[in-house]
């Protein structure tokens, strides 16, 4: 075997950082993605007047339709005018978990995963609640069902749309619509099943124990605040002899430092006036405290505050979605979008113990806030935020009307790409002109709802894909692991492209990973002169199987706060769930793409 020739070596090299990043997590994906292109145009990899050619490549428009659509099919009601009917079938758990996970799944293949799932949330949080049971056992299986929804269309999810592109690009015809359909579909319908019969089992006892008419989340999970007055009984005294902080319902994390940070308290510590204590309980159990110790309640409201009347106060928990414009920020900055109207009493993040004064926080996804703020704007306020509600949401009744008509929309533009009429971007750009005319959507929501990190990403890392191919790099690494792999039958191999690509799946952003399977595993396909689709179809299938970290997919990490999971709760469903896929998809691959 050749050596790398020294575009090659720059090139691998060049990923290899890139990979590490993604991995890594401190900086964001679509920031490390245009680092990487401008590495690669530094090194004269990718020319110059090529490098922004990605960001109208027809994949990243399709992405950017699909976002749109699936924000216009939330807004006409379709997902939860479905859900209102699967509402009464919670009697039974496996027909409670199984309904709402299919419906999300079914949504999944059509509209933004992440989207279908936010719209479920409510509605499984709010049956969990009427059910009595913990929302940990629904979370989960509907995070993975709304993955797994998403490898059976085209449009389900973005690695798909990549795939077909790059099919287009080696044969110069796309994968279609529902070509991914015959395996994707049978593979999701059995995923689904292990899923709500079994997979749900697997989830830590601790977690599944829960009685969901207690507080939401565990009662450790809340960090708050309380601050000693003047006249409260326990100046003076030990925090160890305070009955009040004696009970399972409360834990003292420590008294607030000058660094903002928790200072652990010895037992001989004695309460003064004006301490902060930061304490972890259900806030709901927190006003007897108050009221019996004088104490108070800190939020993070300034002076400047808007206090709403009293009989508009309300306090709302809602989760920070990967998009919500809060990620890294703090106090300041919720203050100055709210227009300081909205007051952040608690945070709970991933059910571990904080230490740092809310006033020092920074936001992440999956974090939970208990804002306090007026009942006339706090809705409108969570969707700028974009932040997913905990409460069953009230359906506006103007956009329920519009549910059929949206829908005919979108089976429409499907219709017209299907047939080939139309290109399926042009078609679904087609259907966002008729939303807007129907007024199923603004036009400032058309860029609200664009997941511009994700374009960014896909466009910036279109052309790094390329110098892959140009370099010969993706040739050499399809002929190391011939080498490595020798007499091996094709069958194997492909079983180990849909490992490989699992795994990368797991720990880097899907799209990414798609974008540098898919020229490898058509170089190795074309090595040993079989049918490169189903090497490309086993991508597409690896990508979309994001289920051992809550870092492999969105999803996952934004129901790992509402659900009270640990990080390393994820595998134990969703390892049995990859090998049950590993499977399945092969022979059907096999089958259905013949070798």
């Amino acid at each position: 075997m050749n050596a790398m020739s020294t575009d090659q070596l720059a090139i691998s090299a060049i990923l290899a950082v890139t990979l590490v990043l993604f991995a890594w997590g401190k900086y964001r994906h679509d920031i490390v993605a245009i680092f990487c292109l401008l590495l690669a145009v530094v090194f004269g990899l990718v020319p110059s007047d090529q490098a922004f050619l990605g960001f109208g490549h027809a994949a990243v428009v399709t992405v950017a339709a699909v976002l749109i659509i699936s924000h216009a099919l939330k807004n006409a009601g379709v997902v939860s005018v479905v859900a209102g009917y699967l509402t009464p079938l919670t009697g039974n758990i496996y027909i409670h978990i199984l309904s709402l996970t299919a419906v999300v799944t079914v949504a999944s293949a059509f509209m933004n995963n992440v989207g279908a799932l936010a719209l479920m949330l409510p509605v499984a949080i709010a049956t969990a609640n009427h059910a009595q049971r913990s929302p940990a056992l629904l979370l989960m299986p509907l995070a993975f069902g709304s993955i797994l929804g998403g490898m059976t269309t085209l449009i389900g999810t973005p690695p798909n749309i990549i795939i077909a592109s790059y099919r287009a690009e080696v044969t110069g015809e796309p994968f279609a619509m529902f070509d991914f359909s015959p395996v994707g579909v049978i593979v999701a319908a059995i995923g689904l099943a292990f899923v709500a019969l079994v997979g749900w089992r697997l989830i830590p006892t601790d977690r599944r124990g829960t009685d969901g008419s207690q507080a939401m989340f565990e009662i450790s999970n809340y960090l708050t605040e309380l601050e000693v007055q003047e006249d409260s009984p326990l100046v003076g005294k030990l925090l160890s002899d305070a009955e009040v902080f004696n009970s399972d319902q409360i834990d003292i994390v420590g008294v607030a430092a000058k660094n903002g940070h928790a200072q652990p308290l010895p037992r001989y510590y004695r309460c003064r006036v004006g301490d902060v204590l930061l304490v972890q309980g259900d806030p709901a159990h927190l006003q007897s405290i108050v009221d019996a110790s004088g104490l108070t309640l800190l939020t993070s409201a300034s002076p400047a505050f808007v206090q709403p009347q009293s009989d508009r106060e309300i306090m709302l928990e809602g989760v920070v979605s990967l998009r919500s414009p809060l990620v890294g920020r703090g106090i300041e900055f919720l203050r100055y979008r709210s227009q300081r109207t909205l007051a952040l009493v608690g945070i709970a993040r991933n059910g571990t113990t904080i230490r740092t004064r809310l006033k020092r926080q920074r936001f992440k996804p999956g974090d939970v806030l208990l804002l306090f703020g007026d009942t006339d704007s706090i809705d409108q306020q969570f969707q700028e935020l974009d932040l997913w509600p905990l409460a069953k949401r009230p359906l506006a009744l103007n956009r329920q009307r519009q549910v059929v008509p949206a829908l005919l929309v979108f089976a429409a533009a499907i219709g017209l790409g299907v047939v080939g009429f139309v290109s399926l971007p042009i078609a679904f750009l087609m259907a966002i002109g008729c939303y807007i005319l129907m007024k199923v959507i603004s036009v400032r929501e058309i860029y609200d709802e664009v997941d511009w990190p994700v374009i960014v990403l896909l466009g910036a890392m279109i052309p790094v894909g390329r110098a892959l191919e140009s370099t010969g790099t993706t040739d050499w690494l399809a002929n190391a692991i011939l080498t490595l792999t020798h007499g091996l039958p094709a069958a194997v191999l492909l079983t180990l492209i849909l490992v490989a690509t699992m795994f990368l799946s797991d720990i880097i952003n899907n799209a990414a990973t798609a974008l540098v399977m898919a020229p490898i595993s058509v170089s190795i396909a074309q090595s040993l002169g079989v049918n490169s689709d189903a090497f490309l179809m086993s991508v597409a299938v690896g990508a979309s199987c994001a289920f051992l970290t809550p870092i492999g997919h969105q999803s996952n990490t934004l129901v790992m706060g509402p659900g009270g999971y640990q990080f390393g709760d994820y595998w134990r469903m969703g390892l049995p769930l990859e090998i049950i896929i590993i499977a399945i998809s092969v022979p059907l691959l096999l089958f259905v793409w013949p070798l």
